[in-house]
């Protein structure tokens, strides 16, 4: 079985095409894993053939990693007009980073208005290697209604869902057809020196060798090719395919694209929890000999069936496809050898996780099932990770944006009835002091027998931004005795775990200076507590104030989109540090702001609108900074109201 993965920006038409691939020799199977992955089994003159169809948005791109990793090749399906090319900009990323042979596929062909040259211009912006047209439009009344192939120099006219027909090339293409075949035959003379000499000798090169030719250049990646058609109409989507069956690697070459060596015999392509069921894990077998109770990844597979849900009777063949139950010990996004899981590269996983919710089960009694189920659901989903919140304690789903989220609870109450509420998570704020404050405390306390007592003069002082808390001591004379400084230490690091405003302390200095003993009554706890209520004291005169985080963020966006940002970041009171041209992406940038963390949230949504979900965000802390005003009044407000 050889196989393939579909991916395009939402509405371009993949699972439309991949049914139309599927339908060309009478029907296929489909196997839904969730709505982010289907996978649509087929045979096409007499071979086993398997399609990934990725659901569109840059929320899925972690499974389409995944579906990269075990693929043969991938299809690109994109939109016939040049104004929507940067939607397929993250694709085409992801795609070189992976090296993996692709078609280009312009669909809608029957509903297109530009021209074919300009939606290639257009998306070249962001592809590094060269995109060849490998087939020109016929049009009829400005609607196309066929398509010349610039290698066998032959005519097809579209007919509705059926084959298209062979017909003579019409004279008003055939000087476009010229020039797209001196072209193409131009990009593939770069590789090959003997079909040089042929076109500077003015030479006519044979149609086997061009064949021959283009199959070894797209099986290297040297190139894209795009091909044209309507899938809904079942228009060119035979010749795509043909071109997938002579020109697509096949499973043997997946290790070596990946780097894995010989030792990799299967990889897992993606996994789902089902009610009743379990995890299940589809695996691709690279080698082939895979069954029930095979060792692999130093385990045995416990159960094994095909993609239509039967237990296979015999071991699966190179390349192909089943689902492994009861084998928890495997992940998707890992590759396996029998003793031992591979690892993937890292484009293999999507962007890091930037959306962040807080999760509360409904039921108070569910929040330690609500903690394993979300372990069990970060094992399968390349896009979710989990963490704490400082503040709270509750738990953080850190995902791929909004529709990543309303999965994500869907399946915790579907598959763990686990109803949970979802929550903004709060900015991880902090207090610091503006003046210096000299304070003497003296904490004493008779109860019976053996009291306490401790006398202390501190000097409590702001520091520079960054430099945490530092403490000192200038005590001469044995004043304090040497023993109980660290319990004063101790007790002011207490007092900064929660300030006058109700958020930790950042930023101060203490210096305890002098200070007074008792032979019997001083003790640890006694000079203890005087540390703790003396900068206590000290942090409420020191005209305390509200510090906000603020992160730098990087945000990867499409160059066309960068200037947008610009006054976005200014209306969520950040600051913009610039833009660079990405590295290695062609086509993107790499734009650099300060950005209160609060409103990292905002953000998240307006990229959405303002780059069509193309742009993702890398971020981290940078420093905190004084706010002050309404702002800190509110925010204060709202920490005494959850603290009571």
């Amino acid at each position: 079985m050889r196989c393939f993965t579909v991916l395009g920006p939402s509405q371009s038409g993949k699972t439309t095409l991949v049914k139309a691939l599927g339908d060309l020799e009478g029907g296929s199977a489909e196997t839904a894993f969730s709505d982010r992955l289907s996978l649509r089994a087929f045979t096409y003159l007499g071979e086993s053939w398997g399609a990934f169809d990725v659901a569109g948005g840059s929320d899925n791109l972690g499974c389409a990693g995944h579906a990269l990793a075990a693929s043969d090749s991938v299809v690109l399906c994109v939109s016939p007009e040049p104004e929507a090319a940067p939607q397929a900009a993250a694709y085409l990323r992801l795609i070189e980073e992976a090296d993996v042979p692709c078609y280009l596929f312009i669909n809608r062909m029957d509903v297109a208005e530009g021209r074919v040259r300009d939606t290639v211009a257009a998306l070249q912006t962001y592809a590094s290697r060269p995109i060849v047209l490998r087939q020109v439009p016929i049009r009829e009344d400005g609607h196309v209604v066929g398509s010349v192939d610039l290698i066998s120099e032959r005519a097809w006219e579209y007919q509705e869902g059926k084959t298209s027909a062979l017909i003579e090339i019409p004279e008003d293409v055939r000087d476009r057809e010229q020039a797209a075949r001196s072209e193409l035959l131009e990009h593939l003379a770069d590789f090959d020196d003997d079909l040089l000499e042929q076109l500077i000798e003015d030479r006519i090169p044979a149609t086997e060798k061009v064949f021959s030719l283009i199959s070894d250049m797209h099986k290297r990646n040297e190139f894209l090719v795009a091909y044209l058609g309507a899938a809904e109409h079942a228009n060119g989507v035979n010749r795509l395919m043909k071109s997938l069956r002579h020109e697509s690697s096949t499973a043997a070459d997946v290790s070596v694209r990946l780097g894995l060596g010989d030792e990799a015999t299967a990889i897992g392509v993606y996994a789902d929890n089902r009610k009743h069921m379990g995890k299940s894990v589809l695996l691709r077998d690279l080698t082939g000999g895979l069954a029930q109770g095979t060792m692999l990844a130093g385990a045995s597979i416990g159960s094994l069936s095909g993609i239509d849900g039967k237990a296979l009777g015999s071991p699966m063949e190179p390349g192909a496809l089943g689902i492994a139950v009861k084998s928890d010990h495997l992940n998707p996004g890992s590759a396996y050898s029998a003793q031992e899981p591979l690892a993937l590269p890292d484009w293999a996983f999507g962007h890091p996780p930037g959306y962040h919710r807080i999760l509360t089960p409904e039921n108070e009694r569910d929040d330690a099932r609500l903690s394993s189920a979300l372990a069990r659901f970060e094992a399968i989903d390349p896009g979710l990770t989990t963490s704490q919140d400082e503040d709270t304690g509750h738990i953080v789903a850190n995902l791929q944006g909004p529709m990543h989220l309303r999965r994500l609870i869907e399946k915790l109450e579907e598959d763990f009835d686990i109803r949970v509420c979802e929550h903004v998570v709060a900015g991880s704020y902090r207090e610091t002091m503006t003046r210096k404050v000299d304070k003497h405390y003296r904490h004493r306390k008779q109860s019976g027998g053996a009291g306490q007592f401790a006398d202390i003069q501190i000097t409590v002082r702001p520091l520079p931004r960054g430099e945490g808390f530092s403490f000192d001591e200038t005590v001469k004379g044995g004043a304090v005795p040497r023993n109980f400084i660290p319990s004063v230490e101790n007790g002011a690091k207490e007092a900064l775990e929660r300030g006058p405003l109700g958020f930790p302390v950042v930023d101060i200095g203490v210096t305890l200076t002098d200070g007074k003993h008792h032979s019997v009554d001083s003790s640890d706890h006694a000079f203890r507590t005087a540390g703790l209520m003396g900068v206590r004291d000290a942090l409420r005169e020191g005209q305390p104030v509200l510090l906000q985080p603020i992160d730098h963020v990087d945000i990867h966006v499409p160059s066309v989109y960068s200037g947008a940002l610009v006054a976005q970041i200014s209306s969520l009171k950040g600051q913009v540090l610039g833009f660079d041209p990405h590295p290695v992406a062609k086509g993107w940038d790499v734009f650099r702001a300060l950005l209160p963390a609060p409103m990292q949230g905002e953000l998240f949504q307006s990229l959405g609108g303002l780059t069509h979900g193309t742009a993702w965000v890398e971020a981290r802390f940078d420093h905190y900074e004084e706010i002050h005003g309404r702002d800190a009044e509110k925010i204060t407000a709202e920490r005494a109201d959850a603290m009571a």
